[in-house]
């Protein structure tokens, strides 16, 4: 089989970041147009559906079926199985732009996260590690939040229950994954740099930002737009926060590829507060803190996964060159534009299209950079 068969981060982190860097300026086309796609859904939600269950699921998928392996001591799904996962996925983003039948496009584009998740769980199960059946079980909930995104155009479900609970997920795989990357990577650069400071071992602390934003996350599903949930919302961002401030970020300015880490989870802890304030005060838009935690977190933490796993895994050395520098300031300065736009009263139009450009342009320049690593041989040491 070609290279980029060999493993899971090869074909979809390559595929999510030329999606995203697509989807994006195609969506900004649809807004400014008011011109739909043939598909089922209109353009915002094509948007919305496709920035979730399209680029992120490829990144995701990338991401836990390279790390299942290490997880279990077994071989990585590869070469033709892992093909036909691609091409589920594909289809599904065809089926969500051409088929207008919403019953056809829901069967197709459920295909590939029902494949999924059964791969996860058959490996967790037979390589019996318990431990990370928790990140199993989230992922098929985002597989059910992707269902009952579609469930919403049958009117079966409340509208932005999808979104919602697609949402809680990220936030708490970040929050969960994040927790465990994040001090670790940083933790291995210090040690390596001889620094005196190092990330605080897991503890109380950390189990308690993933048990409040458990909470919080729960409640903004089940009761939003409740002083309750407002409040757990900004306990939960505050928790967070507190978490970051221990893994001693700071003390790793001088390598990017380890700060942008950092920067993603601060986006996490950003969001929530904002989610929270949106929720309290009605001045503040939900649309910021929506674009917080996707453009902000999500975009800055997926990328920062994405150009680390990419050198590692392919044997090259871990370190942010000229081009992924680009990558990481074109989504941060994107993330903040769009975040602006969202708060901003003037100049809305043109911050939504600079920032839209910006971070499709991060990805774009992923695509660009990693694709010969991608697609290559792993080199030998």
């Amino acid at each position: 089989m070609p290279p980029i068969l060999h493993y899971g981060f090869r074909p979809f982190f390559f595929l999510a970041a030329l999606y995203a860097g697509l989807a994006v300026p195609a969506w900004l086309v649809l807004y400014h147009t008011g011109v739909d796609l043939p598909g089922a859904l209109e353009g915002t939600a094509w948007h919305a559906h496709e920035m979730l269950f399209g680029y992120l699921a490829a990144v995701i998928a990338g991401f836990i079926l390279t790390a299942v392996p290490n997880w279990t001591g077994r071989l990585p799904l590869s070469g033709l199985p892992l093909a036909a996962l691609v091409l589920l996925w594909a289809g599904g983003r065809a089926a969500m732009a051409l088929v207008a039948d919403p019953v056809l496009a829901m069967a197709i584009d459920l295909a590939f996260p029902a494949a999924l998740a059964a791969a996860i769980w058959r490996e967790v199960i037979v390589g019996k590690n318990w431990r990370n059946a928790p990140v199993a079980g989230m992922l098929t909930l985002f597989g059910l939040a992707n269902a009952v995104h579609h469930m919403e155009g049958f009117g079966l479900v409340p509208e932005g229950l999808g979104t919602k609970l697609a949402l809680a997920v990220i936030a708490m795989l970040i929050a969960l994954i994040g927790g465990r990357i994040v001090p670790s990577f940083t933790r291995n650069w210090l040690v390596k740099q001889g620094k005196p400071r190092l990330p605080a071992p897991f503890g109380r602390p950390d189990k308690a930002a993933l048990l409040v934003t458990a909470v919080a996350m729960l409640s903004w599903i089940a009761l939003p737009q409740t002083q309750f949930a407002g409040i757990a919302l900004l306990a939960s961002g505050a928790h967070l926060a507190v978490r970051l401030l221990r893994w001693a970020g700071a003390a790793s300015w001088r390598e990017p590829i380890v700060l942008i880490l950092h920067l993603g989870y601060g986006w996490l802890a950003l969001s929530v507060l904002l989610l929270g304030c949106s929720v309290i005060w009605a001045f503040v838009p939900q649309s910021a803190a929506i674009h917080a935690l996707t453009a902000g977190a999500v975009g800055t933490m997926t990328l920062g996964v994405m150009t680390r796993a990419s050198l590692g895994h392919t044997g090259r050395e871990i370190m942010a060159d000229g081009w992924t520098l680009a990558i990481y300031a074109a989504v941060t300065l994107g993330a903040l534009l769009r975040v602006a736009a969202a708060l901003a009263l003037d100049h809305h139009l043109l911050l939504l299209l600079t920032g839209g450009a910006l971070w499709s342009a991060s990805f774009l320049l992923f695509a660009a950079r990693f694709a010969p690593i991608l697609f290559r041989e792993r080199q030998r040491s």
